[in-house]
């Protein structure tokens, strides 16, 4: 067996540190690659490249997950009792809404892992490799060590792999390391204790090709390889319960302990009263039953599943369902720059050609702007000196524009996509002009030299023309005139000072500037050298570039304030740069970007205070960006964490929510995520945010709206006991009244639509209970008077029959839910204000529920299951009455908070 098989090494000489023969040896390979018959043997022996997914959630766990609940184990106990004493109705009754609350969360975590899979791809779907010495095109997860990678522009590393041999080889490595710029690979050999971020002559699974092409030999793939590393990391870490999954939990409990006692004294007081056993272990049960809102676990779960797919149709896919509440308090979100809060479209904005400034508006990769000089007039025809600087671009470049389905993307370089776009803008055809002016020869940019240089034949066909672009400062100095007005001129020292002049104001207004050049040559030339181009420059002038922010970016920002959260951006990118977009888009406060030096000078009581007065962090790490979210976090904030690399994970994972992007981000980054941006938009976080607080209110309007209901049956049946009146409600009446009354119009209470504007409210305390002071004093106005309207009807009805006064008490009850859901609808404002027709599902769900009634007192069916009698309309019209008075003292307190609250 092969000892590089296993993917462990007996020799601990790392591959970076060795030789590359000695590399070839201990792999059993070749610069020529594998035959078929040994990768067919390796891939038994290494299994799949790929990573093993997040502890996979398997449907039995899923299901102990949702019957673990207090409130649940009560249900149940109520169901077994139920059973025992001979009730087989109550217990099959309690025991499907056990039942329906399992299948309803169930389902939908299901289906939420469902989501992820569907957003989960391997990192390099394909992979092109040598096998029996030719290049062939593989599944990246056949890949195994040994194999020769092929890379080019444009590719995704399929593995760990030692770098062989190539043309300029460029990676972006930032999501491994969080290094920014593309890294330049060497076959050289390493010093063996250099970090990830140093071994040049490696290239890692995950990153991408930037520029260049080049073959690598494989040598870890899969959880060997360093993303691998890392993944494995993450998995083996725990989540914190949300806010609302503490919360619940602790009512639950509560709910749980007073269902017990009050069973218990009811049971008590019923014996002394000289009750027979049986019939007080029915009511005990039902007392039980009524401390419980029994719907509220599947109100809670649908009422979370809506939510989710709100947010789905929003571009967020929530993994984990109590997330979405944590949103709604959260108060700090931090952000990364790059395709979040800009488009990660590099965009050119600005031209200088020698001789002026130019303009050009339009922003991304879609070829649609209009060009204008420095005053603004727009151009008609674009002059000379700017059309040669802008075929400088076209033909100096690899990148490829190409349209898919209306949008528009780049193949190859961002910076390169930029200046085709600015030609196209200009009304250069592309194609047309490559085909006419066909490359000859070819020096790729390195990070050494900072330009690329082509040679291809001169526009009149007399001889062959160099064109070059790159880093000003290199250029400049290679450059012994300029273009101006049609014509090399002698770059004298005045204009050379110009043109330092012009690339620093350029830079100043965080322009990302490139310079293009040109020299002719006389005869027909087909090999291109350094020192070709190194001197007798033209320079034909600058590119001032940028990625934009996206258009809603800064209204999202704005919104976040207002909602009391606290945007901070956190980006590798230079200081100028991010302050530049930062204030574009109302996210700089003081001015000042925090770099690197300050987060590890800083102890987290000063790193957070930072953070909330700058708001901009920049040339930072991942390692940076979790001391910055631990060192909020300790200072009691609810950080929303953005992410999209490996080394994202520890912070995504340690956020209050952590937050992927799903068109960027790798799969490490995406599983540590309680929730994934389709669009890795930041509007997209505070949509979420917004979403988040209204489902919160809508659960807590649905939580009053259950323990009143609750209250008011246990006031009702205490009282009565207490008073020495028979019982009102029989143990099946409660029971319709908690699941079939409340179940009509919990739900649609559950999609309360949002009211006025919820990210105008400050964020919530996430220590704040859900039945908080506010929710405790309401309910002691209402419930008393559900109780007494209920016990009175009861009292004035019992001359006609105990079944009468039973109906009567028992319709009565129910009445006080119809208008109390109408009470639920909003803590402050009066349903005339909110609109009566604005929740449409809940005025469904209210007249479901008196036809209902009307089935259980008025027909054969309900006097037989419910031992109910007929009603006369002057019955319904008392009920009415009485019932509709919990409505009104309601919306007089309102009127008096609101009067108070303008008053103020």
């Amino acid at each position: 067996m092969h000892k590089t098989t296993k993917q462990e090494d007996t020799d601990n000489t790392p591959w970076h540190a060795m030789e590359l023969d000695e590399v070839g040896s201990r792999l059993e390979s070749s610069d020529q690659g594998l035959s078929r018959d040994q990768a067919e043997h390796r891939l038994k022996e290494t299994g799949l490249n790929q990573l093993q997914a997040e502890e996979s959630v398997r449907p039995l766990v899923l299901l102990a997950r949702q019957v673990h609940n207090p409130l649940i184990y009560l249900l149940i106990g109520a169901a077994v009792l139920s059973l025992l004493v001979g009730h087989r109705i109550d217990s099959a009754v309690i025991a499907g809404v056990v039942l329906l609350n399992t299948l309803l969360g169930f389902l939908q975590e299901w289906r939420a892992e469902g989501a992820l899979q569907a957003l989960q791809e391997m990192a390099a779907p394909h992979a092109r490799v040598l096998r029996d010495g030719e290049t062939r095109k593989i599944e990246a997860h056949d890949v195994v060590p040994g194999d020769v990678l092929v890379l080019e522009t444009g590719d995704r590393v399929a593995a760990d792999a030692r770098f062989l041999a190539g043309e300029d080889l460029q990676v972006d490595e930032s999501a491994l390391t969080g290094e920014s710029d593309p890294v330049s690979k060497t076959s050289e050999q390493i010093e063996d204790q250099a970090p990830v971020a140093d071994r040049k002559n490696m290239v890692w699974m995950s990153t991408n090709v930037t520029g260049g092409r080049g073959r690598a030999i494989v040598v870890a793939t899969g959880m060997h390889t360093q993303i691998g590393q890392i993944a494995g990391k993450v998995r083996s870490t725990g989540r914190e319960q949300t806010p609302l999954q503490k919360r619940l939990h602790k009512l639950g409990l509560a709910l749980g302990i007073l269902g017990i006692v009050l069973a218990a004294i009811v049971f008590g007081l019923g014996l002394l009263r000289g009750y027979p056993v049986v019939k007080m272990l029915l009511f005990a049960v039902a007392f039980a039953v009524s401390a419980i809102p029994e719907g509220l676990p599947a109100v809670i779960s649908v009422t979370l599943a809506l939510g989710v797919r709100r947010m789905a149709d929003r571009h967020a896919i929530i993994r984990r369902l109590p997330a979405v509440e944590t949103l709604g308090s959260t108060t700090v979100i931090c952000s990364d720059k790059t395709g979040t809060i800009t488009k990660n479209q590099m965009t050119v904005r600005k031209i200088w050609t020698g001789v002026r400034t130019f303009e050009v508006s339009g922003e991304g990769y879609r070829p649609e702007g209009e060009w204008a000089d420095e005053d603004g007039r727009k151009l008609s025809e674009p002059p000379e000196n700017l059309k040669q600087l802008l075929r400088i671009g076209v033909l100096n470049n690899n990148a490829e524009l190409r349209e898919h389905e209306g949008q528009w993307r780049v193949e190859g370089n961002p910076s390169e996509g930029a200046l085709l776009v600015a030609a196209m803008k200009a009304g250069l055809i592309v194609n047309d002009l490559r085909r006419e002016r066909e490359r000859i020869s070819e020096i790729p940019f390195s990070s050494d030299r900072k330009y690329m240089a082509t040679l291809g034949h001169r526009e009149d066909g007399e001889g062959t023309v160099a064109l070059v672009k790159g880093a000003p400062d290199r250029l400049i100095e290679y450059c012994t005139h300029v273009f101006m007005d049609g014509e090399p001129v002698e770059l004298d020292d005045s204009r050379r000072k110009e043109v330092v002049g012009m690339n620093e104001a350029f830079a100043n207004d965080a322009l990302r500037v490139m310079a293009g050049a040109y020299r002719e040559f006389p005869g027909d030339m087909q090999d291109l050298e350094a020192r070709d181009v190194e001197e007798k420059l033209v320079l034909a002038g600058l590119w001032g570039m940028i990625d934009p922010p996206r258009e809603e970016s800064k209204q999202a920002v704005a919104d976040a304030k207002q909602a009391g959260i606290r945007p901070i951006m956190i980006t590798g990118d230079h200081a100028t740069t991010a302050l530049a977009i930062a204030r574009q888009v109302g996210i700089a406060e003081n001015g000042k970007a925090l770099g690197p030096k300050e987060v590890d000078e800083m102890d987290q009581p000063a790193l957070a205070e930072a953070a909330m007065d700058s708001g901009v962090f920049a040339r930072v790490s991942p390692a940076h960006k979790l001391k910055i979210m631990q060192a909020l976090k300790a200072q009691g904030q609810i950080v929303a964490m953005t992410g999209d690399g490996v080394n994202d994970a520890p912070a995504l994972k340690g956020a209050d929510i952590g937050i992927a992007m799903g068109q960027t981000g790798t799969e490490v980054a995406k599983q540590a995520a309680d929730m994934i941006l389709t669009d890795d938009n930041f509007a997209t976080i505070v949509d979420a945010v917004e979403e988040g607080r209204v489902i919160y209110n809508n659960l807590r309007g649905v939580v009053f709206f259950l323990l009143c209901a609750n209250a008011g049956e246990i006031m009702t049946l205490a009282g009565a006991l207490m008073l020495g009146l028979e019982l009102p409600l029989t143990a099946t009446m409660i029971l319709w009244v908690n699941l079939v009354t409340a179940g009509a119009c919990t739900i649609p209470l559950g999609v309360e639509p949002r009211h006025l504007d919820v990210l105008r409210e400050s964020p919530r305390n996430p220590r704040e209970p859900i039945v908080n002071r506010a929710m405790l004093l309401r309910m002691a106005t209402l419930t008393p008077l559900m109780a007494i309207g209920t016990l009175l009807l009861f009292w004035y009805k019992s001359g006609e029959g105990l079944a009468v006064a039973q109906t009567v008490a028992f319709s009565t009850m129910v009445a006080f839910e119809w208008f109390q859901a109408l009470n639920a609808r909003s803590q402050r404002l009066s349903v005339l204000s909110i609109g009566l027709f604005s929740n449409r599902w809940l005025l469904l769900g209210v007249g479901v529920a008196v036809l209902l009634q009307l089935t259980a007192t008025q027909t054969p069916v309900g006097h037989l299951l419910l031992h109910t009698a007929g009603l006369s309309w002057t019955d319904w019209l008392l009920i009415v009455l009485v019932s509709s008075s919990i409505w009104v003292v309601d919306e007089l307190r309102k009127w008096i908070q609101a009067r108070r609250g303008s008053a103020d």
